[in-house]
């Protein structure tokens, strides 16, 4: 069966229990007689959570402290003795979101997955975690940065989620309770619209994620980028930079698939090309393909390792 998984993740004491007990007790997503939930608790902080509260015997609890017991017959086997056909889960700050994905058993999905952080103390845990900091950022629909006050720097706050997605919406709440929605707007450092879309050399992931988000506003577009050739074919090859999103650990590849040839692996080109949305080999499904119109060999950039900041 399909059981819909609304996940919480977040720091201790960040806030999490307490929107999980808001969400249970609205009646536009909890009513009583109907939707059998099971909530599972990761971590034990300030606040606890009393089914009781709900009066309502639809409401189940269990508790995992340990992430090895993340598995797919464990969280099976919980959701089976519960009955239930829905899944909330407050997943523990210090465990990896990544982990969970992998973990889910088969028919469960994330239906939303939001992100609460502390604004006192998001910008050091980021400092100093910013591993685990972007794991939870990569996925969220929503952030909420919660004991907000106007002395604190939204922009900072800001920066530190669109750093990791451009699509994550943003909230910030007052201590009295009021919450208003991040309103700031994020322009490009290049323009879509031009006849050619330039992409600066220091913009490569910043591009290439957008592309990744909004494919069907580059299909057709023409770009010109300074990109490393990476796993040359008879057909074709790919082209790209390698990105780091937090750490040196985390470096991978990101590429596009480019139709032509004549190149070596390993070279520097300045590419020209058109973006057509298609299926190709390289991705072993459809994606975005570039048809060659012209390139000059050209030196690395001062960085290879393209970043978001």
């Amino acid at each position: 069966m399909d059981v819909p998984v609304f996940l919480f993740t977040g720091f201790l004491d960040a806030g999490k229990t307490r929107f999980i007990g808001e969400t249970l007790a609205d009646p536009k997503f909890f009513e009583k007689g109907k939707d059998r939930t099971l909530v599972i608790l990761c971590e034990e902080g300030e606040e606890e959570l009393d089914p009781a509260s709900f009066g309502s015997p639809d409401v189940f609890t269990a508790v995992i402290d340990e992430p090895r017991r993340i598995n797919p017959d464990k969280l099976e086997a919980l959701r089976a003795k519960a009955g239930a056909t829905r899944v909330l889960m407050e997943y523990n700050g210090m465990w990896l979101v990544k982990d969970l994905y992998a973990a889910l058993p088969e028919g469960w999905f994330i239906a939303q997955e939001f992100f609460f952080a502390d604004s006192r103390d998001i910008l050091v845990y980021n400092a100093n975690m910013r591993n685990l900091v972007v794991d939870k950022l990569s996925g969220c629909d929503l952030v909420v940065f919660n004991r907000f006050d106007d002395a604190m720097d939204k922009m900072a706050l800001h920066k530190l989620v669109r750093g990791v997605s451009r699509r994550t919406a943003i909230a910030y709440e007052y201590p009295d309770g009021r919450a208003e929605y991040d309103d700031i707007e994020d322009p490009l450092p290049f323009d879509v619209n031009a006849p050619v879309i330039e992409i600066g050399d220091r913009d490569w992931a910043l591009f290439y994620r957008d592309l990744s988000e909004n494919l069907k506003t580059y299909d057709g577009k023409t770009v010109r980028f300074l990109g490393q050739v990476n796993g040359v074919r008879e057909d074709g090859f790919v082209i790209g930079r390698p990105i780091m999103t937090c750490c040196v650990e985390d470096i991978s590849f990101a590429g596009l698939a480019c139709e032509g040839t004549g190149v070596r692996n390993g070279a520097w080109l300045r590419l020209t090309g058109k973006i057509v949305l298609k299926r190709s080999h390289f991705y072993g499904r459809k994606g975005p393909v570039l048809e060659f119109l012209s390139a000059a060999p050209d030196a690395a950039p001062e960085d290879p390792v393209a970043t978001f900041y």
